[in-house]
């Protein structure tokens, strides 16, 4: 089972990277742009085919090692 792992910073934390791409975009032609959020895709290639299975391994992946959990949050996406 494949899954996409996507970590951002919360919206509570400043994102400098996410803001300097706005103002980079603002400049090289859209401007309409309000804002950016800066962040991490991880696509993982899983064993089973258990999708609960899958949903907690991945779970304790965020927790332990791919995500700080104090300044970022994180969605997971389970392809079949």
């Amino acid at each position: 089972m494949k899954a996409r792992v996507t970590v951002y910073p919360r919206r509570e934390i400043l994102d400098p990277q996410g803001k300097a791409i706005r103002d980079a975009l603002s400049r090289v032609g859209f401007p309409g742009v309000e804002d950016v959020r800066a962040g991490k895709s991880f696509e993982i290639q899983l064993g089973t085919a258990d999708p609960a299975a899958a949903d907690r391994e991945l779970k304790e992946m965020c927790e332990k090692l791919l995500a700080n959990t104090i300044i970022e949050k994180y969605e997971i996406e389970l392809k079949p």
